[in-house]
């Protein structure tokens, strides 16, 4: 049997904040920051909006199934797993931790699945 398409990912979301940044992937927590306010739904629909960018997949593909109101969230991605979204945000991680050091530069385009 394959796995199931649908991964889900734990986000930690800081909102309010200057821009939109992924800060770390870590203990399988992603760690975001995210620049709308978390009133009347904004920072959720800028956090869909964001994690649809980073990493490359479709906004109707991504839903959140925990932590509507809450700083740490549940997100759904259809037509992903779990071993293809850890990888995309392992490299995402070690790519914001060189850009933060400032060993590595990437466009937010060169991010794909793969």
């Amino acid at each position: 049997m394959g796995e199931e398409k649908q991964a889900r990912i734990v986000v930690q979301v800081q909102p309010n904040a200057s821009q939109n940044e992924v800060l770390r992937f870590k203990d399988g927590v992603l760690h975001v920051r995210i620049a709308a306010s978390p009133i009347k739904g904004k920072a959720n629909q800028e956090l869909v909006k964001f994690l649809s960018h980073t990493l490359g997949i479709s906004k109707s593909k991504l839903i959140i199934e925990k932590g509507m109101t809450s700083k740490r969230k549940v997100i759904g991605i259809d037509g992903a797993t779990e071993n293809q979204v850890t990888a995309q945000l392992a490299r995402l991680g070690k790519q914001e931790e060189a850009i933060q050091n400032g060993l590595y530069s990437i466009s937010p385009r060169a991010r794909s699945w793969g």
